[in-house]
């Protein structure tokens, strides 16, 4: 895994970057709204699961990408916890909220010289290259692009240039999400545009709608998954 790195670490400086944020996946740190309903280990499988598709994602888009990780300062991965961003400059995110944390990820890659940039997160398993290209085409004449999801938030967010405004004052893991990063785009008169909406993996709830959308003979291959638009 590449080595784990403060907010200085090297992005690359021109066109498109992505944003992933992410957690180290390890027992008990990951998915904890579904692990009341299922237990830790087989939640931490069901996040190896999106980790896959998310990773294969990026890599079909070949967008560069760098992975932000929560909670990781201190607790560098281990080789086999990491094995799914080998070869993909990885950060720690820093501390404070979720608009903070994707507030100084944004700035730090505008500051390196990127000119879109979007950010996801590792929740979406209808998650493909194709949403990537397409929200970074969108950017070409949109100041905003957003990806809705069906639970009132959304799964990526594009921006031409920092709009910390879009972040601040969010009930974040809440319905209100989306609506209320629509309004704060449109009261600053910027250009929006959305992908097709897709479907977060929180609860067992969420689990059950992904597992009954599989096609039937991909029940048994991880990651391969029919997109819910």
């Amino acid at each position: 895994m590449s080595k784990l790195n403060s907010m200085e670490a090297h992005l690359p400086g021109a066109g498109e970057h992505l944003l992933v944020f992410a957690r180290v996946p390890a027992l008990g740190r990951v998915k904890s709204r579904l692990a009341a309903g299922i237990g830790e280990p087989a939640a931490l499988a069901v996040y190896h699961e999106l980790l896959a598709i998310t990773r294969t994602a990026i890599t079909e888009s070949g967008v560069p990408a760098t992975v932000w990780l929560a909670d990781a300062a201190g607790a560098a991965p281990t080789a086999a916890e990491g094995r799914e961003w080998a070869e993909i400059t990885t950060c720690c995110q820093q501390a404070g909220d979720l608009g903070a944390r994707m507030t100084a990820a944004f700035a730090a890659a505008f500051a390196a010289g990127a000119g879109r940039v979007a950010i996801i997160g590792t929740d979406c398993p209808g998650l493909r290259a194709s949403h990537l290209t397409q929200a970074f085409a969108l950017l070409a004449d949109h100041d905003v692009v957003l990806g809705p999801a069906t639970d009132g938030g959304y799964y990526l967010l594009g921006l031409r240039q920092p709009h910390p405004e879009l972040f601040r004052h969010k009930a974040w893991s809440t319905a209100s999400v989306l609506a209320d990063t629509l309004a704060d785009a449109h009261r600053l008169g910027r250009r929006v545009a959305l992908l097709p909406e897709l479907h977060d993996v929180d609860t067992v709830a969420d689990l059950a709608t992904w597992r009954a959308a599989m096609l039937p003979e991909d029940k048994a291959i991880p990651g391969a998954m029919r997109i819910q638009q």
